[in-house]
């Protein structure tokens, strides 16, 4: 591997050197082979023979340079001060095939300075479920973290019971977040210039031609954070904790928690159990995103020439980009162009799906099953279950709008049409019910539903002779949407 362990190399107060607390007789649990290979892992025997050992703490290469980061942040919209890497080790950076800096993360990998009343493990269970979406999110062009791979052990860790502790080797193009600035902007004011040039030239070396770098910068990571949150938004994917420290300053989803894929469509869908008060539900993520960037951008107003009004400048594209992004995409789940006509089609398309609780991952892909039936079979059953959901007034209304959308897409050339539905709405995400069967699999020392699951989110766009139905069924309509605990 091209190890390049910037990081490192910066002011020892933002990080603690140490190494991985070994786990308990480590044992493979899956092994990503396709993120081997980018990142050049495949190609070190060493790293190879010993990826069990690696992951799981007993052996550290000789380039591996582990330390936990230091940063803070605003926890569901309220200052929580020091936070920091308090169960995960960033063990290295390298350089990827396409000479992209990627971070390697080993999560679970025992106590920090900064682990507070934690103890510094990761469960199987989250660990599982972030190993699935982060290689999810990526295929299905979502920039996000993914892994290496996962081990588990006979370390036990104590949750709402008692579980199997395991590590995951995270694969980022940055751990940096939004609460690394305010974390120095409240403890080391001192190298706020240092550490934005650091950000500048390592993650948007472009901003560098610019004649204001930093706000370049800036203006670059509010419209990428829009850009995330629209793709979320179109794929139905809610984080579920995007307090300012789990945000990312390059656009990627990073740090899986209790995240979840919408089933039934309901915006306002909250899939954290501990969100009370619906602050991070599904369709409040474009308004958290702004809410965290402003809570951010202040703070840069200690560099000289960096006014108020500057910020607010770059504040500014993230609603227009945020909006533009998302209608553009939410045109081609319907295989039109982008224009008044098409949104209020789209539009018209959500509401039903709202207000008759239909799947959102299955209405979307069953559009095939409506504009070429006789070449989508698996599409046009999809399509007739739905409306087997239907009653007769909303079946009325459906064929309404079915008989719209019809007549605007005729005179669209059909092949556009279709490619533009199949490739903007996939047959499979990642489905709660999912991921915990996979888990409950795996306590019981059994992990090919994790590696069917894998193979199957590898290409989340083809109907797979793999898949189950139950790969496909969301819970029934009266079943709440199962939600999901912040303990891992």
């Amino acid at each position: 591997m091209r190890y390049h362990n910037t990081y490192a190399r910066l002011d020892p107060r933002l990080y603690h050197q140490q190494q991985p607390t070994p786990l308990t007789h480590p044992k493979m649990g899956h092994f990503n082979t396709s993120v081997a290979k980018q990142i050049g892992w495949t190609e070190e025997e060493d790293l190879m023979t010993h990826w069990v050992d690696i992951l799981g703490g007993h052996y550290v290469p000789e380039q591996f340079e582990p330390l936990a980061m230091a940063y803070a942040g605003h926890q569901f919209g309220q200052w929580a001060g020091q936070l920091g890497d308090g169960r995960g080790l960033l063990m290295a950076q390298v350089l990827d095939a396409n000479d992209q800096l990627q971070d390697l993360h080993l999560k679970g990998s025992g106590l920090t300075p900064y682990s507070r009343m934690g103890d510094g493990r990761a469960v199987l269970r989250s660990t599982i479920r972030e190993y699935l979406c982060g290689h999810a999110l990526n295929q299905l062009d979502i920039p996000s973290s993914d892994a290496l791979g996962f081990v588990v052990s006979e370390t036990p860790v104590r949750r709402e019971r008692m579980e199997p502790g395991a590590t995951l080797m995270r694969v980022a193009d940055s751990h940096i977040r939004l609460g690394h600035i305010e974390w120095i902007a409240s403890f080391a004011p001192d190298l706020l210039s240092e550490f934005t040039d650091y950000m500048i030239d390592t993650y948007y070396p472009t901003c560098r031609e610019s004649d204001t770098p930093v706000l370049a910068f800036l203006t670059a990571v509010v419209t990428r954070t829009a850009r995330m949150i629209a793709d979320w938004q179109l794929i139905g994917f809610a984080h579920g904790v995007m307090n300012t420290d789990n945000l990312s300053i390059t656009g990627s989803t990073l740090d899986f928690g209790p995240f979840g894929f919408m089933e039934r469509f309901n915006p306002a869908w909250i899939n954290n159990h501990s969100d009370y008060t619906g602050r991070y539900a599904y369709q409040n993520q474009p308004a958290i995103g702004h809410w965290n960037l402003n809570t951010w951008l202040p703070h840069f107003m200690r560099l000289e020439g960096v006014t108020r009004e500057a910020l607010a400048e770059c504040l500014a594209p993230y609603e227009a980009t945020f909006m533009q992004y998302y209608q553009q995409g939410l045109c081609r789940k319907l295989g039109l162009p982008h224009q008044s006509d098409s949104l209020a089609l789209a539009f018209e398309w959500l509401t039903l799906l709202e207000d008759n609780l239909l799947d959102y991952t299955n209405g979307f892909r069953a559009l095939l099953g409506l504009v070429a039936p006789d070449e989508y079979p698996y599409e046009q059953q999809l399509l007739l279950t739905l409306k087997s959901e239907l009653q007769s007034t909303a079946l009325a209304d459906f064929d309404a709008w079915a008989k719209r959308y019809l007549a605007t897409i005729h005179a669209l050339p059909p092949e556009q049409v279709i490619n533009s539905l199949k490739n903007n709405n996939p047959v499979y995400v990642l489905r709660n019910s999912m991921a915990q069967r996979a888990i409950t699999a795996a306590e019981q020392g059994q992990f090919e539903e994790v590696a069917r699951l894998y193979e199957l989110l590898a290409t989340p766009y083809t109907v797979q002779d793999i898949a189950t139905e139950l790969d496909s069924t969301p819970p029934a309509p009266d079943a709440p949407q199962m939600p999901i605990s912040c303990s891992s």
